[in-house]
């Protein structure tokens, strides 16, 4: 019988009982994984994706275990329904303890969004930026902030103007940079939130890569189907693997106090060097706000200032 994510992160022993947490992308793969683990630990959860009896499902499963859950539908290439998502998620909750931004993928299509934003960017990194924004103010004391990144973004560096354009699209090109975004907004919230003596911490996750998670169904032909079987190959991550990552960054004991930091193997790690650019990470803040017309959230880090996790950190390569 194969291990729980819970019981891969080591976190089976934890009451999460009276907690609220959102998983966005929890229809299908490592989220629909996190989504029924939390349930089993005890926390109410509110599901989220666009295929409604996909999200039944899941609802179903989580009550099953004595929990409550709902499911919310929001398409997240559309500003609006975020918005919307993050009104319902208010107005549902007390407060959310949780915030997992796990929805995203690789899209073999060079479209742009109503934002004039490639569909990637936008999926994987405006939305949950979006979404984290709309919630700041209904995050719980010491509510945690995990954001699904990827080690795909070794390589890539910042270049926003390359997304307000499909020329030349490469499919791979999108979803490198946008898990730089995802690592590169972590970083900046950390420090903005710790600036305005905000208690949520926030980190993001590799998750490892997991031919069962779904993430490829956009690509063309036969590839998707190809690379979901590769699972069934020993030693391949499998979907509670990667689920089992996001829950040890949002729950376990050993992963607090590194608001700002870099998960995988359920252990820190040093982003590339793009990845760790400050000034990049501002840029990034900046243009984002700026692609959705809104003002600079949490404005308040001069140009200058530094910030520290304020713990003594050894990272591995």
């Amino acid at each position: 019988m194969s291990s729980t994510p819970e019981q891969l992160a080591g976190v089976a022993d934890i009451d999460c009982t009276g907690m609220q947490a959102l998983v966005t992308g929890s229809t299908s793969g490592i989220g629909r994984a996190t989504a029924i683990a939390l349930g089993r630990l005890g926390a109410d959860v509110i599901v989220h994706g666009r295929d409604a009896a996909a999200g039944a499902d899941v609802v179903d499963t989580v009550t099953a275990y004595g929990a409550d859950a709902q499911f919310i539908a929001a398409d997240f290439a559309d500003v609006n329904a975020v918005r919307e998502l993050a009104t319902t998620v208010r107005s549902a909750t007390d407060g959310i303890d949780l915030l997992f931004n796990n929805a995203g993928g690789v899209f073999r299509d060079g479209r742009l969004t109503d934002c004039n934003i490639e569909y990637t960017f936008h999926i994987n990194h405006i939305a949950p930026y979006l979404l984290t924004i709309e919630l700041l103010d209904h995050l719980k004391t010491d509510a945690r902030i995990v954001t699904t990144a990827s080690a795909a973004h070794q390589g890539a560096s910042l270049d926003i103007g390359r997304t307000r354009s499909v020329d030349d699209h490469s499919a791979f090109w999108a979803y490198n940079h946008s898990k730089l975004a995802n690592i590169l907004f972590t970083t900046e919230l950390a420090k903005r939130l710790d600036a305005s003596e905000h208690t949520a911490t926030t980190v993001c996750v590799h998750p490892g890569a997991i031919p069962g998670s779904g993430f490829t169904r956009f690509l063309p032909g036969p590839l998707p189907r190809i690379v979901q079987s590769l699972e069934a190959l020993p030693g391949v991550t499998s979907v509670n693997d990667g689920a089992a990552e996001l829950l040890f960054a949002g729950i376990s004991p050993q992963a607090t106090d590194y608001s700002g930091q870099y998960f995988a193997s359920q252990q820190l790690k040093e982003p590339s060097s793009d990845a760790q650019d400050d000034a990049a990470a501002r840029r990034l803040w900046k243009e984002s706000a700026d692609i959705l017309d809104i003002a600079q959230p949490l404005d308040n880090l001069s140009d200058n200032q530094e910030y520290s996790p304020g713990v003594d950190i050894n990272v591995t390569e």
